[in-house]
């Protein structure tokens, strides 16, 4: 499609982006833009390396300019073109009503009207003065713009070079940091590497010794059988009377001494003394690398919050602690409001709390030994009835001596220990919730992502059995 303005798009050709005028000295980057060399080279001023075009960003490791020589012609054409229109006179305008030329100028109206219009009755009580010499007046104002737009323009320029500077200094900078990241990271996983390579060739050749030892001492105990044939043919030779007892007595004898049985070897104490040191040695080794991954920030930050229960949700069985962050199961019902919002079936209670974003984590002491969970229900869980996972909940619990996480259907967790203490993990952008024994931090049970409906999520308690407490940990 044509332009619609083919001088104006020639104009805007043949102009230099940084300074806004006609190409002077033109050069090309790489990445095929244009710019007057004086221009791109203050614009470059103090960057040896990494520079960038300051039209399109791209990044070039060291400066190439090119001459544009065709750029250079097709300038000095478009300013001759431009002398030559300006010179050419144009055709004097006429007034339209009286076609007349247009030599004066209202200064009321503020326009050019003819030696007619100014005997009219329209202009006849208005200041009309030549229009060359209105033209010489707005001339002045316009100069007098003219220099105030320039200056403007020159401070513009100067702050576009300025932050240009400090953005390819800012970028300089983080691309060091990048090269120190990927260098150091480079070096810890090489050390690693050598040392997990290390730890496993030392116990490879633990392992060879004792199954060395294993092997030689089976071959030993394996003439066991022979020597028990051996004992029962003695056995049965001492019954006999003397006479044959007597017949062969110093094979009899020969055969007993080569029965002798050799002692199987045992550990050596000097081998025993090898892997205990290995395993001590492994332990502070993989504990120096544990707390060093925990020292490390994490891309994700997990908010920790302060969660407490809310009393308009609590079961009427479940009695709750002044601060509201303690909850444990009595016999007897309480005499509560029967509102929309408490559970009136299940002993559960929610947190006051809510969350739609971000990644949050809380902890739950845990103590009795009738039955509770731990998790996280939605929002608009069902409050009345019966209520099961599908209604949005995720937890872990401990019920009929078994620890379960509770999915659908239920699934039991083969864990050494209850813990103690559980954090609860939620993370809110990726639906996910995972369970941490807070203890030894070791992971419990994760609901994969998109387990967590996407709605404002809080906490939730379920306690059953006398006896029964959690407890939210400050």
């Amino acid at each position: 499609m044509a332009a619609a303005n083919p001088a104006q798009a020639l104009q805007d050709e043949v102009t230099c982006p940084i300074c806004l005028e006609y190409f002077k000295d033109p050069v090309s980057l790489d990445c095929d833009h244009n710019f007057c060399r004086a221009c791109i080279t203050q614009c470059w001023e103090g960057f040896d390396t990494d520079i960038s075009c300051p039209q399109c960003r791209e990044i070039f490791p060291q400066r190439n300019l090119r001459l544009n020589r065709q750029l250079r012609n097709i300038v000095e054409a478009a300013r001759e073109l431009r002398m030559q229109t300006v010179k050419e006179p144009e055709p004097e305008r006429l007034c339209e009503k009286h076609k007349e030329p247009l030599k004066l100028f209202c200064k009321e109206d503020e326009i050019p009207i003819c030696l007619v219009c100014d005997r009219s009755k329209e202009h006849r009580d208005h200041t009309v003065i030549p229009a060359e010499e209105a033209a010489e007046e707005f001339q002045e104002k316009i100069q007098a713009y003219l220099q105030t737009l320039r200056e403007e323009r020159e401070k513009l320029l100067g702050c576009k070079v300025s932050v240009q500077m400090r953005s390819q200094e800012y970028l300089r900078k983080i691309r060091t940091e990048r090269q120190k990241i990927v260098s150091e990271f480079q070096q810890l996983r090489q050390f690693l590497e050598e040392q997990e390579r290390l730890l496993l060739g030392q116990l490879a050749e633990l392992n060879e010794e004792i199954v060395t030892i294993q092997n030689e001492n089976i071959t030993k105990l394996s003439e066991i059988s022979r020597l028990s044939e051996l004992i029962s043919e003695m056995e049965g030779k001492c019954q006999k009377p003397a006479s044959e007892f007597l017949q062969d007595v110093r094979s009899t004898l020969s055969r007993c001494e080569k029965g002798k049985f050799q002692q199987p070897e045992e550990i050596s104490a000097e081998l025993e003394e090898r892997v205990s040191g290995f395993s001590q040695k492994t332990i502070a080794l993989l504990e120096t690398v544990r707390k060093f991954k925990d020292t490390l920030p994490s891309a994700l930050e997990t908010k920790r919050v302060n969660v407490t229960l809310d009393p308009d949700t609590v079961h009427p069985q479940l009695v709750l602690s002044e601060d509201w962050k303690s909850v444990r199961w009595e016999e007897r019902r309480q005499d509560l409001p029967d509102s929309p919002e408490r559970f009136d079936s299940e002993p559960c209670v929610l947190g006051c709390e809510g969350f739609t974003s971000g990644r949050h984590c809380w902890e739950v002491e845990v103590d009795g030994g009738g039955g509770w969970f731990v998790g996280v229900a939605r929002e608009s869980v069902r409050r009345k009835g019966q209520i099961s996972p599908e209604d949005g909940i995720c937890a872990v619990g401990y019920v009929l001596d078994q620890f379960w996480a509770l999915t659908t259907p239920a699934t039991p967790l083969p864990l050494s220990r209850v813990p103690s203490r559980i954090r609860v993990c939620l993370d809110c952008d990726r639906g996910q919730v995972t369970f941490i024994d807070a203890g030894d931090k070791a992971p419990i049970f994760t609901f994969p992502p998109g387990s967590v409906p996407g709605e404002r999520i809080r906490p939730w308690l379920w306690v059953l059995g006398v006896g029964s407490r959690l407890r939210l940990c400050p």
